[in-house]
């Protein structure tokens, strides 16, 4: 199966992954230590999983679902937030731990860039048997969180939705999702996950970190030996299309003034995926996700707009 074609089989996309409550503090220049720094600071819904999700609904995909945990604490909100934004939830709730807590501290300088502070809660408790099969009922495509892996329970479910996607015939993409929980995870045991993989979905920085390769079109072009599709994304420089140890396309980026990165690697995610969905290429879902990843820097926080 061409892993960039839904082979004519319409149906939902499944993403398996985090939600996590976003606090988006937007400073503008360097950090003051050991006192105040004055900084713009809103309270959003994010998490990568979740974010890819609501992108793939903004993008046109009808029919999107999320499988995550959280706690108590902030499951209603985050329910409502994913209903409103075109997704259907299954959250699992953690009676023991609280949601998953990241504060990404953003310079509000030109180039917008941002630092995560991590608490994964219960985000990363998902495990097996938080799972069915009966999850891939009319699925076209399931999406693994790379988040997923950083955590044994987590890892374990990520292997079994996989194999159950496989036994489906159903096409499985993942995002690696941070390049310092890549690290301390070890890039052998992450690529001998990505195996059984149908698109692998790394940033630049991801693709280097994966092949020791200083140019990210090297590194799209070894990674694509190892899994069918690899689109790499370049933020500001695009994204690289690679098969079968080839770069095939350069897709441009679109332009964008940015406020906010947070997101945008989801966003371009999310609207690729609803386009291959759809039927598109895999350049042509590229270039929707380079669409989506320029809308997503000029707003602040992981989700696209509100709906109307």
């Amino acid at each position: 199966m061409d892993p960039g074609v839904t082979a004519g089989r319409a149906g939902a996309l499944l993403v398996v992954g985090d939600v996590v409550t976003d606090v988006v503090a937007r400073h503008r220049g360097p950090l003051a230590a050991g006192t105040d720094t004055a900084a713009a600071i809103r309270t959003l819904p994010g998490g990568a999983g979740a974010n890819v999700a609501c992108w793939a609904a903004a993008a046109g995909c009808a029919d999107v679902r999320l499988l995550g945990r959280v706690g108590a604490d902030a499951a209603a909100w985050h329910e409502r937030e994913l209903v409103s934004a075109g997704v259907r939830p299954r959250l699992v709730l953690d009676t023991e731990a609280a949601t998953a807590t990241v504060i990404c501290l953003v310079d509000a300088d030109a180039a917008a860039e941002r630092t995560f502070l991590t608490d994964s809660g219960a985000a990363l408790r998902l495990e097996p048997a938080d799972w069915s099969d009966t999850l891939l009922d009319g699925v076209a495509r399931l999406h693994l969180s790379g988040y997923l892996l950083f955590s044994e329970p987590s890892r374990a479910l990520a292997a079994v939705a996989l194999r159950a996607a496989r036994a489906r015939e159903v096409p499985v993409s993942l995002d690696p999702a941070s390049t310092g929980f890549l690290r301390a995870l070890g890039v052998d045991r992450f690529l001998a996950f990505a195996e059984g993989l149908d698109i692998l979905l790394p940033s630049r920085d991801e693709a280097c970190l994966l092949t020791g390769l200083p140019d990210p079109a090297d590194a799209a072009a070894k990674l694509s030996r190892l899994v069918p599709l690899v689109v790499a994304k370049l933020g500001a420089d695009g994204a690289l299309v690679a098969r079968s140890g080839d770069v095939l396309a350069r897709v441009p980026a679109a332009p964008a003034t940015p406020r906010d990165t947070t997101g945008a690697g989801d966003a371009f995610t999310g609207a690729f995926l609803a386009a291959l969905v759809a039927g598109a290429g895999a350049e042509d879902a590229a270039a929707e996700g380079c669409r989506a990843g320029a809308r997503a820097v000029e707003q602040v926080g992981g989700r696209p707009p509100a709906r109307e």
